[in-house]
C-alpha cells in the first residue's frame, strides 16, 4: 500500500537524513551530556533529578526535570502529599502508571500512562499527586517550565491530557511512534494551548535505526533525555538515563543506535530573567519568594 500525506512526508524526511544534505550549522549538536542525581522528593518518592541539580541548576526556561522509573512500590507509593507552587508551570509526562492529582481549588483528575498534565501554578496552588496503583511500573517525567515576570501571578490553570488527546504519528512500518504534547513539528501539533515560552514537548519511541529529523524553533533552548536504549543525537551517541543539552540550530536528528529506544525532547523560548527559587516557589526576586512563603503560611497562596 502506498504511503500518502503526512506519513509520506515523515518517511521521505527520514530517508533524506541518510544524506548529509543539511549537515552543518542548521543541525543541532550535543553541547553537554549529564546524568541525573539520585534523590527523593514528596513523601519519599525515589527519582533522578536531571535539571535542578548542582551540575545543572537551570536551563532557561526549564527550572527542573525529574525522571521517575521503578517497579518497586516502595519507591513511589508514598507519593507527593499536599504541597504548594507559585510562579511557574509543572508538566507531568506519564509513560506508565496512574497518578491522581487534587488541588486546593477543587480540581481533581487522573494522569495515566501515555497521558500528560500541564498545570499553570501562576499566583499559587496547593496540590497533591498520589499514585493510584499498588504494584507495577511507575514511569515518567516532571518538568518545571518558568513563567515570565508578567505572568507569575496569573490565574491558575490545568490542561489534563488523556492519552487519546496526545498528537501521535506512526513512523513507517517498524512501529516507531512520535507523540507531540506541546508545540508543532513535522506538521504535527500537540494539544497544549499556547504558552508564554512557546514550548515544544514530545516523546519518540524508535524501534529501528531509521533516522528521524525534527524541526525545532532555532532560538529556543532545547534538550533531549534518553529514557531507554541509546540514541545518536546529531554526531553524538547518548546513553540511557542521560540528558543532552543541545546547541543552536533548527533541526534535530535522532537515531536509535542498536535497540529500541525512547527519548523525551523539549524546547522553549528562554526568558532571560532572574530566577530565584526556593523549594516549590520560582520567582524573580527574594522579596517575591518571601511573599510566597508568607501567603502560604497565611493560607492565601491560591487567592
Amino acid at each position: 500500500m502506498a504511503i500518502t500525506g503526512r506519513r509520506a512526508f515523515l518517511a521521505s524526511t527520514a530517508v533524506a537524513l541518510a544524506r548529509p544534505a543539511w549537515a552543518g550549522g542548521s543541525e543541532r549538536q550535543v553541547e553537554r551530556v549529564l546524568t541525573g542525581l539520585a534523590t527523593s522528593d514528596g513523601a519519599g518518592v525515589r527519582l533522578h533529578r536531571v535539571i535542578g541539580q548542582p551540575a545543572l541548576r537551570h536551563l532557561d526556561p526549564f527550572v527542573m526535570l525529574d525522571r521517575f522509573h521503578s517497579r518497586d512500590p516502595r519507591d513511589y507509593q508514598a507519593g507527593f502529599p499536599d504541597h504548594p507552587h507559585r510562579g511557574f508551570e509543572t508538566v507531568t509526562v506519564m509513560l506508565e502508571g496512574h497518578m491522581r492529582h487534587r488541588d486546593s481549588r477543587g480540581n481533581a483528575g487522573l494522569i495515566t500512562g501515555g497521558g500528560a498534565q500541564w498545570m499553570t501554578a501562576g499566583r499559587g496552588i496547593v496540590h497533591s499527586e498520589m499514585p493510584e496503583q499498588e504494584h507495577g511500573l511507575m514511569s515518567g517525567f516532571q518538568l518545571w517550565v518558568n513563567l515570565p515576570a508578567r505572568e507569575k501571578m496569573s490565574p491558575q490553570a490545568y490542561q489534563d491530557l488523556a492519552p487519546a488527546r496526545i498528537a501521535e504519528e506512526r513512523l513507517g512500518s517498524s512501529g516507531s511512534v512520535l507523540r507531540v504534547i506541546a508545540g508543532r513539528t513535522l506538521g504535527i501539533t500537540g494539544p497544549v494551548r499556547a504558552r508564554p515560552t512557546e514550548p515544544l514537548l514530545l516523546t519518540a519511541r524508535l524501534e529501528d535505526d531509521q533516522p528521524l529529523a525534527l524541526e525545532l524553533p532555532p532560538g529556543h533552548t532545547a534538550f533531549a533525555f534518553v529514557a531507554t536504549g541509546e540514541v545518536a543525537i546529531g554526531a553524538s551517541n547518548v546513553p540511557e538515563g542521560s540528558l543532552a543539552v543541545l546547541g543552536p540550530g533548527h533541526r534535530l536528528r535522532l537515531r536509535a543506535t542498536n535497540r529500541r529506544s525512547e527519548v523525551l525532547v523539549a524546547a522553549g523560548r528562554p526568558l532571560h530573567e532572574p530566577i530565584v527559587q526556593r523549594g516549590p516557589f520560582v520567582m524573580n526576586t527574594e522579596a517575591e519568594i518571601e511573599r510566597a512563603i508568607a501567603d502560604y503560611r497565611a493560607g492565601v497562596l491560591d487567592r
